[in-house]
């Protein structure tokens, strides 16, 4: 099939990976991204996926707390610049609040909310009218804890990241820290004992192809390779796992070894990055100009 240059440039902000070996992936992979990028890790040609890359949309995060409950919620908006509009914000704020006292099932459970003269969707509507930019509900997580359990939330620049998470013992700093780990660190899962199956056989299968490409592994006993394909294993899921990070306020200590100290358990979190996933719109700014000056 025929790949585009956008798609070449899009796997390279991925990987790190040249422009042809870019092709390449994407030749043997037809087109599919995912793929792709497996096949430039499995021939060693790109070491690590660039997620960061995959952020495009603006907007802001935002967590509210009442009692035992916290909503997190994520507005995008086409600019960075709408994203600080005072009516933006007045929005994010709504929102948040009236889904943390309704509690509704999906997007479009809360759309349909009462707010204000009208629904929820209705102020969307209106701001999106008013703002001139596309303004949408993208996500957002309840959250609930027991007496005896702790928030700590964390927002980072106003909201282009944010981390809630539920901490049992501890004390409101160390959940605060907890937040700050998230947030920075992007675990994926608390633990390993978390982590689905099919995740665990993904990276195995990936691991495999790395090492068995690895000129240096060539000829070497079969157990010699066995053993480096689990090193690669264990490391790269203990990346994921917030438990296995080290703490970012001492990187000589094991997030786990901080909170046995504190006598203390992360019971669940959740952690948005503004955008993340979400494919950004390519424009061309001398493009943009020339049709503005022949408008």
């Amino acid at each position: 099939m025929a790949i585009s240059a956008a798609q070449v440039k899009e796997l390279r902000e991925k990987t790190g990976a040249g422009m042809l070996d870019c092709k390449n992936a994407l030749v043997a992979s037809d087109g599919d991204m995912e793929k792709a990028i497996d096949w430039l890790r499995e021939k060693g040609i790109a070491k690590s996926v660039k997620k960061a890359s995959r952020i495009a949309a603006e907007g802001l995060a935002k967590i509210v707390i009442s009692g035992n409950k916290a909503c997190m919620i994520e507005v995008n908006s086409e600019t960075d610049f709408v994203a600080k509009n005072e009516q933006f914000l007045k929005l994010l704020e709504t929102a948040a609040n009236t889904i943390l006292a309704n509690e509704p099932a999906d997007n479009d459970a809360a759309l349909a909310l009462a707010c204000g003269n009208g629904t929820l969707n209705d102020e969307f509507i209106n701001a999106t009218a008013t703002i001139g930019e596309k303004i949408v509900l993208r996500r957002f997580a309840i959250v609930r804890k027991e007496d005896d359990e702790i928030f700590g939330d964390y927002t980072h620049m106003g909201g282009s990241k944010t981390a809630l998470v539920v901490l049992k013992g501890g004390n409101e700093e160390l959940a605060h820290y907890m937040a700050m780990q998230i947030a920075s660190m992007s675990p994926t899962y608390v633990s390993s004992a978390d982590m689905p199956a099919d995740v665990v056989d993904h990276e195995r299968k990936v691991q495999t192809e790395i090492v068995r490409n690895d000129e240096k592994f060539a000829g070497k006993p079969e157990n010699v390779i066995n053993g480096a394909i689990e090193g690669k294993v264990s490391k790269a899921l203990k990346e994921m796992c917030l438990v296995d990070q080290e703490y970012f306020l001492d990187t000589n200590k094991k997030v786990s070894a901080v909170l046995k100290e504190n006598h203390a358990e992360v019971k669940c979190f959740v952690r948005y990055t503004v955008g993340e996933g979400i494919e950004k719109r390519e424009e061309n700014f001398a493009d943009e100009v020339a049709k503005q000056m022949n408008a």
